[in-house]
């Protein structure tokens, strides 16, 4: 009876009697349809043909190498646990250990990978095919206690997952792999993105780039999502200087990729992570394998086993498929691609189709635009500092001249964004600077807004004073928000005036706060959300055909500033409120939350956060206390300028308190229809 080793050599036999000679193109293919014994048999003979193992055994896991000495192992062992999506662990081997008989039967590590590079006090001293002359020992871990020769017997060996795994798959969903179609290695690069560190192990993630086209972005993240042993989702798709990368023509390992016209840049988590943890921390002696000379695995890929339905056939109740990620533009300058499970999706659209109710009867579905709320979530989740304005004085003919819709939906979304760790900024009109400072004083008062935010104005000096307030020193390089919100906030229309729904102009009681949106739009890495119920509210510019068209004076209220989302909502408040809520739900996604972390230090929200994240929700208690605030400033209805507990002509009990519950009821408990 034949073994697996001798099986496998008589393949190679009839292999290599069909190939007339090494230089023949059709012997790459021929190595094609090899599988992963017969490969590591033509590697440990130092075969010519494979320089690289991209390509090679389809359907089978591939692994990264790191060999350290034991005093070592345990540190890195943990440094791949607090980095999972760089550094997926296989396998550790015993110390001294050269088999791996869970991965590969009848592999030894000393031979079978094509180029192994050594290091010296963490520099790299030179690469070799064989790692034979640092060890006479045996192979297998029972034969430990023999006698030992060379310093791989005090060694540990890791095998980490490796992204040539998810290739195969790759080309079946029909994304196009562009390093195998030009006969490259693939790009890795060095990020500017640290590690969680670990002991003696700290070093930057390195990435992989694949070239996808912009309409196979949900394929490859779906397909890649599923093979988390070999790095699972992508870490990042658009620009790559937002991971410290500024020239793709000069990877760090492997080859340079050329882009086709309508590919984005896809980048993720690299085992060669591992390689810069061994130049960082500087052992006597460590090894690995050369970048993109993979241990070739006898493990079939994680995904390979079950086809993936297609979308119309998933179940929102099956786990597994709800963490599917879903891919979404948030930010053309610079690009920007986020992801969220399908999950989160379906929630956020539900809370968009709650918000798009229209009590009132105005006509505000006629401007409604799927997914303005959930790509307007996703730009907030990015963003690390967000200014947030509100103030349409609707009665102009009473002191002060706001309304009650605006401020708490703006301190709904601030109070969330604090929660999570963003800076918040209000600005507000110059005649409304004290009333505001005092509304907000309250609300931290009374638990509505969990802590103080600065409260400040903008006024209009020149050309440049826009800049100068987004940017500091008006370098448009050092923005100080990377977003800007307007609830229910006037906006300038096509004339220059500013229009209430009823045609009156009241440009005398607003600041030229729109400047600052129109600035923006020049300044990269700032996007801008407006939120409004009427669209002539700033930032519904983006909608302006729309309005001009459905809503009633349209042609003359209709803003013409556009913001870069614009939701439209039956009150601008449950715009507000379904931020907050949306914030929560990506918050709360581990597809998000791993996307945003780039797979690095990945651990369990605790339940500290998940505490502190629902009690600054909204709720009907907070929103009913922010309301009378409103009111015992003497801030009336907009629509029937009553000084009651009203918004827009809806009474709080039952419409508003309605809204708040079924968008609570969204967000923390119900299931929800596929997206």
């Amino acid at each position: 009876m034949l073994t697996p080793v001798r099986a496998a050599r008589c393949s190679l036999r009839y292999f290599r009697s069909t190939c007339n000679s090494a230089t023949n193109p059709g012997n790459l293919n021929h190595l094609n349809t090899l599988n992963p014994s017969e490969l590591r048999l033509l590697i440990r003979e130092e075969d010519p043909r494979i320089r690289t193992t991209t390509g090679l055994a389809k359907g089978y896991q591939q692994a990264n190498v790191v060999i350290l000495p034991n005093h070592l192992a345990n540190d890195f062992e943990a440094f791949c646990s607090k980095n999972p999506a760089p550094l997926p662990l296989l396998y550790r081997s015993q110390s001294g250990e050269t088999s791996c008989v869970p991965l590969a039967e009848h592999a030894d590590i000393r031979t079978d990978i094509s180029q192994y590079c050594v290091y010296e006090e963490g520099c790299l001293v030179k690469t070799v095919s064989s790692l034979q002359s640092y060890s006479t020992q045996p192979r297998i871990a029972s034969e430990l206690q023999a006698a030992h020769n060379g310093p791989l017997s005090d060694m540990v060996c890791f095998y980490l997952g490796c992204s040539f795994g998810f290739e195969g798959r790759l080309k079946n969903a029909g994304v196009p792999v562009r390093n195998l179609e030009q006969g490259t290695n693939v790009s890795m690069y060095r990020t500017a993105v640290p590690c969680t560190p670990s002991g003696v192990f700290s070093c930057p993630l390195v990435v992989t780039m694949r070239p996808v086209p912009a309409g196979l972005l949900n394929a490859a993240v779906e397909v890649t999502h599923l093979n988390p042993l070999a790095h699972g989702a992508p870490v990042h798709i658009g620009d790559p200087a937002l991971l410290g990368i500024h020239d793709l023509s000069k990877p760090d390992y492997g080859d340079p990729v050329d882009l086709q016209p309508g590919d984005v840049t896809v980048f993720w988590a690299c085992g060669v992570t591992a390689i810069e943890a061994i130049l960082d921390s500087k052992p006597t002696l460590a090894f690995s394998h050369s970048p993109g000379c993979m241990f070739l695995t006898d493990v079939p890929d994680s995904s390979s086993s079950s086809p993936i339905p297609p979308p119309s056939d998933r179940s929102i109740m099956d786990p597994s498929l709800e963490l599917i990620p879903l891919c979404f533009l948030v930010s053309h300058n610079p690009l920007l691609y986020s992801l969220a499970s399908q999950r989160a999706v379906a929630k956020i659209r539900h809370l968009e189709r709650i918000i798009g109710e229209d009590p009132g009867e105005r006509g505000i579905k006629a401007l409604f635009v799927q997914d303005e709320l959930l790509s307007s979530c996703l730009a907030l989740s990015h963003a690390f500092s967000v200014a947030i304005t509100t103030g349409f004085p609707a009665n102009y003919e009473y002191s002060p001249p706001d309304e009650t819709d605006g401020p708490p939906g703006a301190i709904a979304m601030a109070t969330m964004l604090l929660s999570l760790g963003k800076q918040v900024t209000m600005v507000t009109d110059s005649r409304a600077l004290d009333m505001n400072q005092a509304i907000i004083d309250e609300a931290v008062r009374t638990g509505v807004l969990k802590s103080a935010i600065p409260l400040v104005t903008f006024e209009d000096r020149g050309p440049d004073s826009a800049l100068h307030f987004l940017c500091h020193h008006g370098d448009p390089s050092k923005p100080r928000y990377d977003h800007l919100v307007a609830i229910e906030r006037s906006g300038r229309a096509e004339d220059g005036n500013y229009y209430n729904m009823r045609g009156v102009n009241v440009k005398y009681l607003v600041d030229p706060i729109d400047n600052l949106f129109i600035a923006a739009k020049d300044v990269p890495g700032i996007t801008t959300t407006g939120i409004g119920d009427g669209g002539n509210e700033l930032g519904m510019g983006k909608l302006k055909e729309k309005v001009k068209a459905q809503m009633p004076n349209g042609s003359l209220i209709a803003c013409d500033v556009p913001a870069d989302y614009a939701i439209t909502a039956g009150v601008s408040n449950w715009g507000g409120y379904a931020v907050a809520c949306g914030l929560y739900l990506l918050h709360t996604c581990p597809t998000h939350q791993r996307y945003l972390k780039k797979g690095l230090g990945l651990e369990c929200t605790t339940q500290e956060q998940l505490q502190d994240w629902t009690a600054n929700l909204p709720s009907v208690d907070k929103e009913e206390s922010i309301l009378s605030t409103l009111m015992s400033f003497g801030i009336r209805s907009g629509k029937t300028r009553h000084l009651a507990m009203e918004v827009d002509g809806l009474t709080f009990c039952p419409t508003h308190s309605d809204i708040i519950t079924r968008l609570l009821e969204v967000t923390l408990y119900s299931n929800t229809p596929n997206p």
